[in-house]
């Protein structure tokens, strides 16, 4: 996993790994780690999350208003 930017200073993302079809997402204040992938989400969505983990801006928040990326990890 790669350190997130977390340009905002204020995300709780820690880090995160990307894939063909996932993201995997590490939290600062739980050690699990989740992955986001398709199905059951969108690729679209998948693609929207890479973008904002690379840039290192918006990940937390983007999950956090997309219910079915928020129910969609495992």
């Amino acid at each position: 996993m790669q350190p997130y930017r977390n340009l905002s200073g204020k995300s709780g993302v820690a880090a995160f790994e990307i894939g063909d079809d996932f993201v995997k997402v590490l939290f600062r204040d739980n050690p699990r780690v989740y992955v986001y992938s398709t199905p059951p989400i969108a690729i679209a969505k998948i693609e929207q999350m890479k973008g904002l983990a690379l840039v290192g801006r918006g990940l937390a928040t983007f999950i956090s208003r997309n219910s079915d990326v928020r129910a969609g990890f495992s």
